[in-house]
């Protein structure tokens, strides 16, 4: 057992005994006090009246009553635009040192997001609670001496007049401690590297110099840099190259949808810890080994409010109607999905960041991702949540034994007729028809509401499958591989003409 992993275990184990936690809902109350006090002072606290919010008896009630809900096109129309624009104090005091570029899944246009020196340290000290919470893991002292390979975005930030950009995990990898330096790969000079074809080629080739203990990143881009690896060094799985691989930490994607196919580029099993580190913030981490769901960061600069995820308060963009009722962590309930606000240090306020939850312990603040507002089925009554998209897949994957780790679908219509048409990624010759109509009964099944909209106006499913590769190029060729960018699963119907066409020049 090495001695240096062994005291760095040690001193972590003690700091985490040292530190005694406030409950989560007695946390949130802090933060919102603090955030509101901090913020008092700008435009947008003036705007809304902060600093008499509070004065009430209950702030959070009085300030759900009193702000509304912001998309992000809301919150850059009205705010950010005027910091983008040089002015101070505008939703949070001062001006942000950075600006994330995030494409996420929708949009034609990046989004910018404003990250605050507040916020880069909010990030640096979750990122910190995370190791710590390794020690819960059953993880070996000497695994804490090991490198870490973290594979993000450039950290080559463009400079925007006083503002630097990029996305978050460049701006995250920009900004890492000076005693964890030693640790990062793939290292300072790689991580610059804008091309990400390029820096894939140049991680394989020194991939033998480094003995990495951990993975870092999306699980598309893990895996396709893994096996670039793997095919360098013509080797049979990756433990042949880092044999000392025992963890690997998701970024922000659900890891469930890619296990199959990523379990077969190793030769043991690794631990897998999933994390929720989005543009906006660093949301949440898995903390336990009991449980694969995500411990909500309570304590660190971000409030969360919970908007029960009905059909009634989802408009037709993906945003909320302003009658959809906001709970507070006290008030949610297990199992149930929920629309996610935040309101954060990076002054978001109340800000719907896009994703769907549900708790699977609420006194522990754990929850799930399920999904995504903007991409609900709900064509002809359908109401098909990502969710239930993916536990219908996981079944055709078990049924089938192939590997399904990317997908996307749209509402089309074939002869006046509604239909859903899949596109399921995976390797496999498979026939269509018959994985349609697996496919179907599986979702059928999941969801109620699905098998209801199938025995009146939804006529059936079509399914097209094509190698997991198209989806990479698309993502590639739309926006830019690596980093936080993530496909699409649902599409509106010029989006979806756009896939088809290039599905077609990709089969060419």
């Amino acid at each position: 057992m090495a001695i240096l992993g062994t005291i760095i275990k040690t001193a972590i184990d003690l700091r985490g005994a040292i530190i005694s936690e406030k409950s989560s809902i007695e946390s949130q109350r802090d933060v919102l006090k603090s955030l509101l006090e901090k913020a008092k002072v700008t435009a947008f606290g003036k705007y809304y009246g902060f600093s008499k919010i509070l004065e009430a008896d209950n702030i959070s009630k009085a300030f759900s009553e009193k702000v509304p809900y912001f998309d992000y096109h809301q919150m850059e129309a009205q705010w950010w635009n005027k910091t983008q624009e040089g002015l101070e104090d505008i939703s949070w005091p001062g001006s942000p040192s950075y600006f994330a570029r995030s494409s996420g899944t929708t949009g034609k246009t990046s989004k910018k997001i404003p990250v605050t020196d507040d916020m880069v340290e909010a990030i640096r000290t979750t990122g910190i609670k995370q190791v710590g919470a390794l020690t819960n893991f059953d993880i070996p002292s000497d695994f804490f001496e090991k490198e870490i390979m973290m594979l993000g975005s450039s950290t080559n930030l463009e400079n925007q007049n006083q503002f630097l950009e990029g996305e978050i995990s460049g701006i995250s990898a920009s900004n890492i401690p000076f005693w964890f330096r030693g640790f990062y790969k793939p290292g300072e000079e790689i991580a610059l590297m804008e091309d990400w074809d390029e820096k894939v080629e140049t991680i394989a080739k020194r991939a033998r110099e480094w003995d990495i203990g951990a993975l870092s990143g999306i699980p598309s881009w893990i895996e396709l840099m893994l096996k670039k690896v793997i095919e360098y060094h013509s080797a049979n799985n990756i433990h042949d190259i880092w044999p000392n691989l025992q963890v690997y930490t998701s970024g922000g994607v659900a890891f469930q949808p890619y296990e199959k196919s990523f379990n077969q580029l190793l030769a043991r099993p690794i631990t897998v810890i999933d994390t929720y580190l989005a543009s906006e913030g660093f949301l949440a981490f898995q903390n336990r080994p009991e449980t694969t769901s995500m411990k909500l960061v309570t304590d660190n600069g971000i409030y969360f409010e919970f908007v029960p995820f009905k059909p009634e308060y989802i408009k037709e963009d993906g945003s909320l109607s302003e009658e959809a009722p906001a709970l507070t962590l006290a008030e949610v309930k297990p199992d149930t999905e929920y629309v996610l606000l935040i309101s954060t240090v990076a002054g978001a306020w109340r800000y719907l960041i896009g994703d769907t939850i549900a708790f699977t312990d609420v006194e522990k603040a754990e929850i799930k991702i399920t999904g995504r507002t903007k991409f609900f089925l709900n064509v002809v009554g359908s109401q098909l949540s990502v969710n239930k998209m993916e536990l219908a897949l996981r079944e055709l994957e078990e049924t089938f034994d192939i590997k399904i780790p990317e997908f996307t679908l749209a509402a089309v219509t074939i002869n006046d007729e509604f239909y859903h048409h899949w596109y399921l990624g995976t390797a496999t010759k498979i026939d269509p028809e018959k994985i349609a109509n697996a496919l179907d009964e599986a979702l059928k099944v999941a969801n109620n509401n699905y098998s209801v909209a199938r025995s009146k106006a939804l006529k059936g499913i079509k399914v097209t499958t094509v190698n997991p590769k198209v989806f990479y190029e698309w993502s590639g060729k739309n926006k830019k591989k690596g980093g936080q960018v993530k496909m699409e699963k649902v599409m509106d119907k010029e989006k979806f003409e756009a896939w088809e066409a290039f599905v077609k020049t990709q089969k060419a």
